[in-house]
């Protein structure tokens, strides 16, 4: 697995990681072996770069990755906080950002944790200066390693990338979210900050198992938040229509055969072999899942024309529907 320097700080992550969304919440049920195999098949396959947050689960995945790190200290473990409470820029304070720390270093088992992000907060928060400071402050005094922002939208993405001391942007970015190659990565890139790229397969869209007739649980986002109705819609099927997604992904399939991938394959090693992306944090909800998503890893260069096809068909089938959104 090719590692990859993170932005502005000492460390190295593996351009495939592991988000972990689905082994806390929202992606139907996961047991507690099945995400230990999840988290030893990623890591036998290479991936040193974990994802999760505090919310998700209420710190389940937080507390299973922090059990599973305890035999594998080498890991670099990303967390998020913000999310615990009422959406509105004055919680956003020195005191939360400490107790959501403290809560979630209880959890993972860490002294100081290698990366903190905030997750997704409201536009306004970009643009306060003290925000800033308080994330210095607990960089200064160990609690954190770095710090970075997790995002909705492409203008939040540049408005963090001006802070002089942000390690990371985590973005939405795949086949079907174009939108962050336009100013996102060349901004990253010319300030030296990381690039996760999260949702690459279009929360499953870009696999090419979906039908119009697919049915998702119950407790599944895919199945309660297709309208925004939880969260941003633009973090279910990248806020695609999901009939359309379903065609634009048979379609992507094709591409994908011609190039002798299967289409998770291809998607992933699409995204990682952008300009400027650190790390690709696709989910896996069992151990074949997580060897398979690893092994996009060590795809050889797709070329431009794949490239080429990829650009025409969201302009084609995409871009009017999703570009001007996020």
């Amino acid at each position: 697995m090719e590692q990859r320097t993170f932005g502005p700080t000492d460390r190295t992550v593996s351009v495939i990681g592991l988000g972990t969304w689905q082994l806390g919440a929202d992606w139907g049920a996961v047991s507690e072996a099945d995400a230990r195999a999840v988290l030893d098949a990623s890591w036998d396959a290479g991936v040193t770069f974990y994802d999760t947050a505090d919310v998700y689960g209420d710190g389940r995945s937080e507390q299973l990755i922090g059990a599973w790190r305890r035999e594998h200290p080498e890991a670099f473990i990303a967390t998020k906080m913000g999310r615990r409470l009422e959406q509105v820029p004055e919680n956003y304070s020195a005191a939360n950002f400490r107790a959501w720390n403290n809560r979630s270093r209880r959890n993972l088992g860490m002294d100081t944790l290698d990366l903190v992000q905030l997750h997704c907060p409201p536009t306004a928060v970009y643009a306060i200066d003290r925000v800033f400071d308080d994330l210095d402050a607990l960089v200064d005094d160990g609690s954190i390693a770095a710090y970075g922002v997790s995002v909705e939208r492409t203008d939040e993405a540049l408005r963090a990338i001006e802070r002089p001391n942000l390690a990371s942007v985590q973005i939405i970015l795949n086949a079907f979210r174009l939108k962050p190659l336009d100013e996102v990565l060349p901004a990253a890139a010319d300030a030296g900050v990381a690039i996760i790229a999260r949702v690459p397969l279009a929360s499953g869209l870009l696999s090419g198992r979906y039908t119009h007739d697919t049915a998702f649980a119950a407790d599944d986002h895919r199945s309660f938040n297709r309208h925004g109705e939880a969260f941003d819609r633009g973090e279910t099927f990248s806020g695609v229509d999901y009939d359309d997604g379903v065609e634009a992904a048979r379609e992507f399939a094709a591409l994908a055969a011609g190039v002798g991938l299967a289409p998770a394959t291809a998607a992933l090693a699409w995204v990682a072999q952008q300009e400027g992306v650190s790390t690709v944090i696709p989910g896996a909800r069992n151990a074949e899942q997580a060897r398979s998503n690893a092994a996009a890893g060590s795809v050889a260069d797709l070329g431009e024309g794949f490239d080429a096809a990829v650009r025409e068909l969201y302009d084609r089938r995409l871009r009017a529907q999703i570009h001007p959104l996020w």
